[in-house]
């Protein structure tokens, strides 16, 4: 019997999905035994509307298989992993990718998340990441520094750990890389806290337990919603001088009345 609240998250989500983001293969991927469960998991997600990050088998309780998934703009919720755990479970009982007994795991990527796809590497632009290359480059397999995006096969990355003789800046293939994960600062878990709760108001509107936002209303960006507003410049008169302040405030309305009695002189200028 299928749980009408869990029914609900998979219809409203496949409904509003990205094809695709959906469809957007991974860069980064397992072996062995987790590819095998990566081969089961991975179309089962993909039809439910999520997006299949990592798999991670453990020693841990005798044998833990940990599935990273997620919507794709990032967001996962804990009626989310609910929903995938219902679904998937059955379908590996019978698929039987992992001979001993196991325990399921079903997980949101974490704020200091791995970066398996193109996509992320555009999304999280400007925050702090450690990479391990599977190929070296330029002599080098692990670099940390700020990501700065995406051009062609490639990622842009400043480097924060380079010595003096070498270059800041270095172009490394996607392809190449074995890993890839953000490093937790402030600025990462603030924006992770605004796609959450964007992701929750959105999912409760869905389900109808939120009236939905007014037709004028438009959605923010969490990416830019944390940019400090710029000031705004004093307006100039006609001959290019900045705009003097109004006069016809209540504090120089008060002193022209106390100077009109005659109790102070008049306010400099009036």
């Amino acid at each position: 019997m299928t749980d009408p609240i869990t029914g609900s998250i998979v219809d409203s989500l496949a409904d509003s999905v990205d094809l695709d983001l959906l469809a957007e293969p991974r860069l980064v991927v397992e072996p062995g035994v987790a590819a095998r469960v990566s081969a089961v998991a991975g179309p089962v997600l993909q039809g439910m509307g999520y997006r299949l990050v990592r798999i991670k088998i453990s020693a841990e309780s005798g044998c833990t298989v940990q599935i990273m998934a997620e919507r794709p703009d990032g967001t996962m919720q804990i009626e989310d992993c609910e929903a995938i755990s219902k679904a998937l479970s059955p379908v590996l009982d019978i698929a039987d990718p992992i001979e001993q007994a196991y325990r399921l795991e079903v997980s949101s990527p974490g704020i200091d998340r791995p970066l398996v796809r193109r996509s992320d590497f555009e999304r999280y632009a400007g925050h702090l990441v450690k990479i391990e290359m599977a190929v070296a480059h330029e002599g080098r397999k692990r670099f940390r520094g700020t990501l700065g995006g995406v051009e062609g096969d490639a990622i842009r990355l400043h480097r924060d750990d380079r010595r003096t003789d070498e270059e800041a800046d270095v172009a490394l293939v996607m392809e190449d890389i074995s890993d890839a994960r953000l490093v937790l600062t402030d600025e990462l878990i603030a924006e992770s806290m605004r796609r959450g709760k964007a992701a929750e108001r959105e999912l409760r509107q869905q389900l109808g337990l939120e009236p939905p936002p007014p037709p004028h209303a438009t959605k923010s960006d969490p990416a830019k919603s944390n940019k400090p507003k710029p000031k705004l410049k004093p307006k100039a008169n006609a001959k290019g001088a900045p705009k003097a302040p109004p006069k016809n405030t209540k504090e120089h309305r008060l002193a022209a009345e106390r100077a009109r009695r005659g109790e102070i002189d008049p306010i400099e200028g009036e």
